[in-house]
């Protein structure tokens, strides 16, 4: 028998959340595989359901539809600003080769790492949505701090991956810092080797 309710907490990242039913009582746990692949489910979806026992015994939802028309799409959370900062990083790299304190070719590795980043972070949220092989933290922290974090930036708001995770998040930002402080000392420090 089918029951409905609203997703209430909703873990994009680990793929799961819980579901408050209509009638009041206990919460019930829901996987992303349960509901239809057309979009992800968010806070505040009104959803229709089948409860069943997990192995534990505890209730778990399957076979979930959502009751409301679907919402319009809208860019997702941060994603704005992860482009505005990646643009303004962007525009400093080639403000240096304009201005002559850079090699022309500077930008090319920040931009082939960067595509690199965002395909790893795509591969990564696919796998963990299916349990599949993922993607190390370590490549993915490797690969930013070698100049692909512009691309991991705009990824992980594009595909709501990997932004909350501590300590992912935090490292994530020390890479970010570190990549741009060698390329600020490479660019305009005494000896200026990329000059």
């Amino acid at each position: 028998m089918r029951q409905r309710g609203t997703v209430d907490e909703w873990n994009d990242d680990r793929g799961f959340g819980f579901i408050a039913p209509e009638v009041p009582g206990a919460r019930i746990f829901v996987h992303v595989t349960a509901f239809p692949a057309e979009r992800r489910p968010a806070v505040g979806d009104a959803v229709s359901y089948v409860e069943h026992p997990d192995a534990q015994n505890r209730p778990r939802a399957s076979h979930v539809r959502y009751v409301e028309p679907a919402r319009p799409a809208r860019a997702p959370r941060g994603l704005r600003a992860a482009l505005v900062v990646v643009g303004v990083f962007l525009g400093w790299l080639v403000s240096l080769v304009v201005l002559g304190h850079a090699n022309p070719l500077l930008p090319v590795p920040t931009v082939v790492l960067s595509a690199v980043s965002f395909e790893l972070y795509r591969a990564d949220k696919s796998a963990a949505q299916r349990n599949a092989w993922r993607v190390s933290e370590s490549m993915l922290h490797a690969v930013a701090v070698l100049g692909g974090w512009p691309g991991a930036l705009v990824a992980s708001r594009w595909f709501r991956h990997k932004t909350t995770k501590q300590p992912f998040v935090s490292i994530f930002w020390a890479t970010v810092l570190a990549n741009v402080a060698i390329l600020t000392w490479l660019a305009v420090g005494p000896s200026s080797p990329l000059g």
